[in-house]
């Protein structure tokens, strides 16, 4: 298939930071694209964004979800678009949120004109069934005349009879030229704002699909499994299909499309995002998997930090470790520790000891005031040696 339209040379320099983790490649090199005022590519951090579950008719309902998100970390919302009343509720919608807005169109190119006009900050099409030529070519004037990017988003779903055919079905391949042969529609209106995504349910075919499609241009990417399931499994099933595209370098943005609640996704794409060390938001908890020398409640204590973490917004790293001995050597790392053994507890800082306790609370406690009110009673402390 020809893409002579489809630009490979990026306007954008050179990223010149190193990788920000071992085993973790410097980002594909991409174009950028802003969606209102949120960069998507060049050397943009990788975005996260999400989409509502509610009718985008109850304006209210829908402004009620995504501020939940917009609390969470969603930095980019799209809506569905399944009809002119939705359309309309954008107008309503765009000036009450504070992330951009996408709109999702499907077959109707007037709704995607509409949405455009009514404020949305992108539109997520399939070229190849919006309409004749014609139709597209006026959706893109007016993607134009609003400066919106549009996603081109291809699934196995949507893709076309002769492809299936030539391909012998759904696979990386036909998904591959799918994805290309509708931004080359786009690109012959000299139309480049573009995000291409290519979702699979099946997470290698989608690691498969987005190796492919990197090599053959410029676009960023928006990862996703489609259709991935419910909250546990789900999650696992995104984690390593985009885990193992972003530690190559490929994507841009992304979304963990999960059965279950908005700020389960969040969770899920910023844990990729932090165990790879590309963001970082909210605090990140470390523990041991338990052994034959653990002398505590480990499990319950893990349980009642991570509940407390849950009302801190810093990056902190926190360990909790069941070993006195070996613990804060092996999580030196961790901004703040807590070591439990037998009638000792040890509240650290970057490994170092910070204080001992007899009982488990009040080591606890220690541990919950300077997380949520500083670091003032640890800065106060004299280092106490473990034996005395």
């Amino acid at each position: 298939m020809a893409t002579k339209n489809l630009p490979i040379a990026s306007t954008d320099p050179p990223r010149e930071a190193p990788s920000p983790m071992w085993g973790v490649n410097p980002r594909h090199r991409t174009r950028r694209v802003m969606i209102g005022n949120v960069a998507v590519g060049g050397d943009a951090p990788v975005v996260v964004q999400s989409m509502c579950d509610t009718d985008t008719r109850d304006v209210a309902a829908t402004v009620a979800q995504i501020h939940e998100m917009e609390e969470v970390g969603c930095e980019v919302v799209r809506v569905a678009v399944p009809d002119e009343e939705a359309g309309e509720a954008i107008a309503k919608i765009r000036p009450q949120i504070h992330i951009p807005l996408v709109a999702d169109i499907h077959f109707d190119w007037r709704l995607a004109i509409l949405s455009a006009k009514r404020g949305a900050d992108k539109l997520r099409i399939n070229p190849g069934n919006i309409g004749g030529k014609k139709k597209i070519a006026e959706v893109v004037a007016c993607a134009k005349d609003h400066n919106l990017p549009i996603r081109v988003g291809v699934n196995q779903g949507s893709i076309e009879k002769d492809l299936l055919d030539k391909y012998g079905g759904n696979n990386p391949e036909s998904l591959v030229e799918s994805a290309l042969r509708n931004v080359e529609i786009l690109a012959e209106h000299d139309f480049h704002d573009i995000v291409l995504s290519l979702k699979s349910s099946n997470p290698g075919e989608a690691i498969h699909a987005y190796r492919l499609v990197a090599q053959k241009c410029d676009y960023p990417l928006h990862l996703g499994v489609t259709e991935a399931g419910p909250v546990k499994t789900g999650s696992l099933k995104s984690a390593v299909a985009m885990g193992t595209l972003l530690a190559e370098g490929i994507g841009d943005t992304i979304r963990v499309s999960l059965t279950g609640p908005k700020a389960e996704e969040m969770e899920a794409c910023y844990g990729i995002l932090q165990a790879l060390g590309l963001r970082r938001r909210g605090p990140e908890l470390v523990s041991c998997p338990s052994c034959g020398r653990i002398e505590i409640d480990l499990m319950s204590l893990v349980e009642e930090v991570q509940q407390t973490l849950k009302s801190v917004r810093s990056p902190v790293k926190v360990a909790v470790m069941g070993c006195v001995v070996n613990g804060p050597g092996e999580a030196r790392d961790a901004d703040w520790g807590i070591f439990g053994g037998r009638g000792v507890y040890l509240l650290t800082r970057k490994g170092e000891i910070v204080n001992r306790y007899t009982d488990r609370e009040e080591a606890k406690a220690a541990l919950t005031r300077v997380l949520l009110q500083g670091e003032s009673e640890a800065e106060q402390s004299v280092a106490v040696p473990l034996a005395q």
